[in-house]
């Protein structure tokens, strides 16, 4: 048989003097072969398990870390409030003398306010863009996302939070540790994002965005309010 070692013993005559128990002898080469196959077939259970349990390891961590997020854009473009501006003085007409009673111009509706406003610093990826509060005609609150840039990844949250803004990896975990308002997953990495703030979120108290990412507990970028 393949792979099995042959007896080096050599085949004797029965010896008379000997008892008939100590003239039968197993071949040695039949227990030699014997104990390869059973070698060898735990030797391929074994490479069989393992690389099932590398390839189950590695689907779980491509699921996990989907690291080929970081290869791909997604770019959003919302429609940006516009702030109410007073036109210049050249542009405005001229008053006239009237005979009649004076009538004041309708004051027009009032259009969204800005509240608060930051710019992106990178934490754990390269992120830049301008985060602000408004406050819209009907009393909502919306925090706007413009020309943000930064990086896809799994679960990236928006949220408001009390955390400071603090530069480099010394900044990267600091919003975990502080309260926050969780607003949506990150509609995108690239372009200019709307998000609505709930009912009764009072913008003082927040001073900072984050964009964190919930699967590694790290944030990519964050914005410190002025």
């Amino acid at each position: 048989m393949p792979g099995c070692r042959a007896s080096s013993a050599v085949s004797r005559l029965p010896d008379p003097d000997l008892g008939a128990a100590a003239r039968v002898r197993p071949d040695s080469s039949f227990v030699n072969c014997e104990d390869d196959v059973v070698l060898t077939l735990l030797s391929r259970r074994v490479v069989v398990v393992t690389a099932g349990a590398v390839a189950a390891l590695l689907v779980a961590a491509l699921v996990v870390f989907k690291p080929w997020l970081l290869f791909v854009s997604t770019t959003v473009n919302d429609q940006l409030p516009v702030t109410a501006q007073s036109a210049p003085a050249g542009d405005r007409p001229a008053a006239t003398a009237s005979s009649g009673p004076s009538s004041a111009a309708p004051s027009p509706e009032p259009g969204p306010a800005l509240l608060r406003s930051g710019t992106f610093i990178s934490h754990e990826h390269e992120t830049t863009g301008q985060a602000s509060i408004y406050r819209l005609a009907d009393g909502s609150l919306q925090l706007v996302l413009a020309d943000l840039r930064t990086s896809n990844g799994p679960d990236v949250r928006v949220w408001l939070s009390t955390a400071p803004v603090i530069e480099g990896k010394a900044g990267w975990h600091v919003a975990g540790q502080h309260d926050r308002v969780d607003l949506a997953p990150l509609k995108g990495n690239r372009g200019n994002q709307v998000y609505p703030l709930p009912a009764g979120t009072d913008p003082s108290r927040w001073t900072s965005v984050v964009l964190w990412c919930d699967d590694f507990d790290v944030s990519f970028g964050a914005a410190a309010f002025s």
